[in-house]
């Protein structure tokens, strides 16, 4: 009997269909027998010494931009570092929360966000976050405050209210989720993650082929991503065309999943079609 498929929804676009490749940690490297640590330098005196020091101690631009490419592990390794040089610093603490997140520990990523919205209430990235992180913990009611500050806050942003459709979905009003992802696409027509999240708005009320045609939309978009294509993908195998759906599984998951993802849609079969 197969096991249902790694089926999973994320925050700026639901994923139907993805998995995650996580490296191993590194492991601790001892201090050599033949060398001590070096005795520490007498901590700064002034508060311009100390300012100098911990600025000095930062990560570079260029090293915080190549954190995004790191595992999710490795960044929150990073970040926490960050964090430990400046504990006020928003940016660390929002990607601090956002590796958390991408690990599944949501009660530590929201602690690091709420750090942030203590000293920030009005920070729209840590808003943002702290939606995400409730969202992905399926907890969408706690994800409806923050998300309403953001869209005060960035009446011209999609990203608040995606994310609204999404927390309105998990908190039963799908009507207003309906409403919510209309109003992203209406301020970013053709975006990829609007799309999707409006096709599975479509899925989940029972009308695959609209969500079909907006997938396919979604997935001609330059910016479209391999969620794009394995929500498209899973749609098509709801409804009965399993080698096109294989095509595009393959093109962006391991075998294993592959085979796993077509077992369960040929166990479910096809789905009624409007």
């Amino acid at each position: 009997m197969s096991s249902k498929p790694t089926f999973t929804a994320t925050c700026l676009s639901t994923v139907l269909c993805a998995f995650c490749l996580s490296a191993a940690p590194g492991a601790v490297q001892a201090w050599p027998a033949t060398q001590l640590p070096q005795a520490q330098t007498a901590p700064p005196n002034t508060p311009a010494d100390q300012a100098k020091a911990q600025a000095a101690r930062r990560a570079t631009p260029e090293q915080r931009a190549a954190a995004d490419r790191l595992d999710p592990l490795s960044r929150s390794a990073f970040w926490s570092r960050e964090m430990e040089i400046n504990p006020t610093d928003p940016v660390a603490g929002v990607e601090l929360g956002s590796a958390l997140r991408a690990m599944g520990h949501y009660d530590e990523a929201a602690a690091a966000v709420s750090r942030v919205l203590v000293l920030k209430p009005n920070d729209l990235p840590a808003l943002l976050e702290s939606a995400s992180i409730s969202i992905a913990a399926n907890k969408g009611f706690y994800a409806i405050e923050p998300l309403k500050r953001a869209q005060t806050l960035a009446p011209k942003d999609w990203r608040p209210h995606s994310l609204m459709g999404i927390a309105r979905e998990q908190n039963e009003q799908s009507g207003d989720a309906e409403a919510e992802y209309l109003k992203a696409l209406a301020l970013s027509p053709k975006n990829p993650a609007v799309l999707s999240n409006l096709a599975l708005w479509y899925v989940k009320h029972g009308d695959p082929a609209q969500a079909e045609t907006l997938l396919r939309q979604a997935v001609a978009e330059p910016s479209a991503s391999a969620q794009e294509r394995q929500n498209l993908a899973f749609v098509l195998g709801m409804e009965g065309r399993y080698d096109e759906a294989e095509r595009l599984m393959r093109e962006d998951l391991p075998p294993p999943v592959v085979n796993n993802n077509l077992a369960y849609l040929k166990a479910m079969g096809p789905q009624v079609v409007k």
